[in-house]
């Protein structure tokens, strides 16, 4: 069976029939319904190698915690239908996602329904505290609301990020430097934190449950407000790097004498390929929510010539990512996904022509299926590790 890319590899792993692994066959169950939102026992038995009454019992244990439920189908013709697991539904993470000009959050549920979401627009990139406060705001609402169990919180963050600690290292369009932000926002929830980098987090939920589905080699590409976020997919396993700040992929090099960046250089990728010079072009600000659709309702000369000129540069940029790493897929995310929709055709030509042959004959390049919601998704799955891991103990 594949891991994909982020995922906890005790979820890919066969059943053991040894008593001393209960809690690893726990975790495998948990995991499966999980990211399935759902199987058959039928199905759990075959996908783990465990007879019936094993999974039975650790089905038992499962639904005695609160962790998941059990349906019995209806009998419609011969035989006994296997019953469904499926998550609790009242189970839930609170993912945030800062930026520089807004919080997105949301409440998302196992097998990444998205229950809840909101996004509070601001003047000014939020300090950490702040975006505690409103994480804590948010959450006090949907709890009263809804009164699901929420197991953490998971933290995306456009910047270079000391998972291991939950500190923000460096994040230049934010302004913060050597930032506590997972202690800061558990303070204010009383609630665990975890925190990674924003492209990490979208390139966890692309690889369980979009787009990059059961691919081990990917690279992700999220273009936002504050520029372009990059991760990276090798054999099933996030690269991370000596110091966990590998694939920066937004501050490659891609015109010396280009403007100058946040980073502190000139020409990084993110200067060149930027939703700012789109928006100079078309004449005013789009609509972030649908930047395809807004882009389509703007036509000029200028937005054109703008829109063919970030298509050759990002696919002169893709080709030499593709030439370091040779990818099966590259998903493009955010406002990138836009340049993947109106300029497909010249994006993939460009790729193939600058490539280093044959590094891009079965390279795929597609958007990223789950729309605005990968990056809130991924941070929810940060939060939900500790219970997909052992999901009694947790």
């Amino acid at each position: 069976m594949t891991t994909p890319v982020g995922a906890a590899r005790v979820g890919g792993a066969l059943g053991s029939r040894n008593e001393a692994t209960r809690r690893h066959n726990l975790a495998t169950l948990m995991t499966l319904v999980h990211r399935a939102d759902g199987m058959s026992r039928s199905d759990l038995t075959r996908a783990t190698g465990l007879n019936r009454s094993t999974i039975g019992a650790l089905v038992s244990d499962l639904v005695d915690a609160g962790l998941v439920t059990e349906e019995h189908p209806e009998t419609t013709g011969v035989g006994r239908p296997s019953p469904m697991v499926r998550p609790s539904r009242d189970l839930v993470a609170l993912a945030v996602y800062p930026d520089v000009d807004a919080v997105s959050l949301a409440l998302v549920g196992l097998g990444h329904r998205v229950v809840e979401r909101r996004r509070v627009a601001l003047d000014a990139a939020p300090s950490p505290a702040e975006v505690a406060a409103l994480a804590a705001e948010a959450w006090a609402a949907w709890s009263a609301e809804l009164g699901a169990r929420c197991v953490g919180v998971g933290v995306a963050v456009p910047g270079l990020v000391r998972t291991a600690d939950a500190v923000v290292a460096r994040a230049p369009h934010l302004l913060w430097e050597e930032a506590p932000v997972g202690e800061v926002v558990s303070a204010a929830l009383g609630l665990p934190a975890a925190v990674d980098n924003d492209a990490n987090a979208g390139l966890i939920a692309e690889s369980l449950f979009g787009a990059a589905r059961g691919e081990t080699d990917v690279i992700y590409l999220n273009g936002s407000t504050s520029g372009i976020g990059g991760a990276v997919g090798v054999g099933g396993v996030v690269l991370r790097g000596a110091d966990g700040y590998a694939a920066e992929l937004g501050h490659t090099l891609v015109d010396r004498e280009g403007p100058a960046c946040h980073c502190g250089r000139r020409g990084c990728l993110e200067t060149e390929v930027n939703l700012q010079r789109l928006e100079a072009a078309a004449g005013g600000p789009l609509d972030h929510g649908d930047v395809v659709a807004s882009l389509r309702s703007r036509e000029s000369e200028a937005l054109h010539a703008e829109l063919d000129r970030q298509a050759e540069v990002l696919a002169r940029g893709i080709a030499n990512l593709v030439s370091a790493f040779n990818p099966r897929l590259v998903v493009l995310g955010g406002f990138l996904a836009g340049l993947r929709e109106l300029r497909g055709e010249a994006l993939l030509a460009g790729v193939a022509e600058h490539t280093f042959a044959p590094l891009a004959d079965s390279l795929r390049i597609e958007r990223a299926a789950l729309v605005d919601d990968q990056v809130l998704v991924g941070a929810a799955e940060l939060a939900f590790a500790g219970l997909l891991a052992d999901p009694l103990g947790a």
